[in-house]
């Protein structure tokens, strides 16, 4: 099967990458700020343009020339981390994944030296690559783009990303340079597979869980609380399977979200929730459950996402006979409202259970697509109406019969007599009557209820 063209798009810092990979994926993904060097990770989209799908890469800046005391005149506070040459290995390693390589430099800085040494490293990858000379927001900067030929590649597009100016010439020459069949885009509707978000506070563990599961240092890890700032999808291959791994920024609670980048971070990581199938909700062993935790289990419920919780660092928890038993009642306790979630506890820095995590994550993905025949349903609901009929007075909740509508997650439609008669309570003991026959185990399940029409009594 044909896959879909991968194009990177690369460039020195602050010269507009995140915000012309916005354009072409049509939503906010990347964090996009004036401070140079906001997008540390790689980050995936998905963009058509003339009937082609492709997937696009932003990349943090490439910085390979950086003249004293021109990035930060204080030195670095200690403690802290320049991510410059993390930053510039994660954007080679997108390049190398990349069939067609964007340059994006700045029109009104016109070349400079690191633009000059990251087109030598470009011209030297033998793939296509074009320039995107960026913020031609008048026709006279446009003009200025013909200086960009000097870097010796011969595709120059005078662009605003913001504005959106010209960068439908940028797409048909990508095109156009990627004539080859062979890289065809992919049309056929993929197939269902699994994709996983890694959720949780900051500092928890997340990229260290995925640079584990994929064998690759794929993120940039760091001591450093929030270092992740976007989510990012890597794909791999597990038993046979395709699966998604999204990797997110850590969430802090609600009342304590800074402004600027660490706010569209936290709308990244609601927005990766949306995306996928099932979350792993990451707690920190060493810390206990905190309310950031709760919080974001909270997100996770509201997303309707299937999740396992994580207990990461149990490597470095003094244990006796009953630390595991009471850490695991304790979760049960502060996380009752998420459905019946597996839990493993697991250290990413020594391997230990690693194993389990993706198995433990299909096996809730599976549940997601589980359905239940109508007459096993309506079996399960007669014995539910024996056991415990609903309360009422005036009026007594009557339900004539059920049946499942939908899948991922599932949801079931029971006809009623009023549905205004139906109480949270018996609500929850119809979902628990389901759970204790069909292994729903970390997977939400839906109950919706409705007078049923002259064409259902039909």
């Amino acid at each position: 099967m044909p896959r879909k063209p991968l194009v990177a798009l690369v460039g020195r810092p602050n010269v507009g990458k995140s915000s012309l990979f916005n354009r072409l994926v049509g939503e906010r993904l990347a964090v996009t700020h004036e401070i140079p060097g906001t997008t540390r990770d790689r980050l995936y989209g998905m963009f058509d343009w003339r009937g082609i799908d492709f997937r696009v890469v932003d990349t943090g800046g490439i910085e390979v020339y950086q003249a004293k005391g021109t990035r930060d005149s204080a030195p670095l506070a200690e403690g802290s981390i320049d991510f410059v040459a993390q930053i510039k290995a994660q954007a080679l390693l997108a390049v190398q994944d990349a069939d067609l390589i964007i340059m994006v430099v700045d029109i009104l800085a016109g070349i400079t030296a690191a633009d000059e040494e990251i087109a030598e490293v470009l011209r030297r990858t033998n793939k296509p690559v074009l320039i995107a000379a960026n913020k031609a927001d008048s026709m006279k900067r446009a003009e200025n783009s013909v200086e960009f030929y000097g870097l010796g590649i011969e595709k120059v597009y005078a662009i605003s990303a913001f504005h959106g100016i010209g960068v439908g010439d940028l797409l048909d020459g990508v095109v156009d340079s990627l004539a080859d069949p062979q890289l065809a885009a992919d049309q056929e509707e993929e197939a269902p597979h699994m994709k996983v978000a890694i959720v949780g506070r900051p500092n928890v563990g997340k990229s260290s869980l995925l640079n584990i599961l994929i064998g690759e240092e794929r993120m940039i890890v760091s001591p450093i609380a929030g270092t992740t700032r976007d989510a990012v999808d890597t794909e791999l291959t597990w038993h046979g399977e395709r699966v998604t791994l999204i990797d997110t920024a850590g969430i802090r609670r609600r009342g304590k979200i800074e402004p600027g980048v660490e706010k569209f971070s936290v709308l990244r990581a609601m927005n990766a929730l949306e995306r996928a199938d099932v979350a792993l909700l990451l707690i920190d062993a060493t810390q206990g459950i905190t309310d950031q935790d709760q919080h974001i289990a909270g997100y996770i419920q509201e997303s309707h996402r299937s999740v396992v919780i994580i207990v990461n660092k149990w490597d470095a928890v003094e244990k006796d006979p009953m630390t595991h038993t009471n850490f695991e009642r304790r979760i049960r306790h502060e996380f009752n409202f998420l459905p019946d979630p597996p839990i493993i506890f697991i250290s990413a820095l020594t391997g230990q259970r690693i194993h389990e995590v993706l198995e433990m994550a299909h096996k809730v993905w599976q549940n997601r697509y589980l359905r239940i025949p109508t007459g096993e349903l309506n079996r399960i609901l007669r014995e539910a109406v024996a056991n415990h009929q609903p309360a009422g007075k005036a009026a007594r909740l009557k339900i004539k019969y059920g049946t499942q509508v939908a899948v991922a997650p599932p949801l079931f439609l029971f006809h009623v007599n009023d549905p205004t008669l139906v109480h949270f309570t018996y609500r929850r003991y119809l979902e628990n009557q389901i759970r204790e026959t069909y292994p729903y185990e970390g997977t939400p399940l839906r109950l919706s209820f409705r007078e049923p029409s002259k064409k259902d009594d039909d």
